[in-house]
């Protein structure tokens, strides 16, 4: 099962964003939407699908929490 992930932009370079997840850092595909740092966004393969707003992004995590629990 394949998920997508929500975390937030620190920096941008170029076609590539650093996202932090949770304090894990991965590099992230930019090109499909725009993007500025600070955004909170969806993350699935490697690429950000959407940018999220806080109140989506803190819903997706108490879900994948609650997930985890079970």
């Amino acid at each position: 099962m394949c998920v997508a992930l929500p975390g937030k932009v620190l920096k941008i370079n170029g076609r590539t964003a650093t996202v932090d997840f949770n304090g894990n850092t991965v590099e992230a595909e930019a090109g499909l939407v725009k993007i500025k740092p600070g955004d909170r966004v969806l993350v699935h393969a490697g690429c950000i699908l959407q940018v999220l707003s806080e109140e989506e992004s803190n819903s997706i995590e108490e879900l994948l929490k609650e997930m985890e629990e079970l």
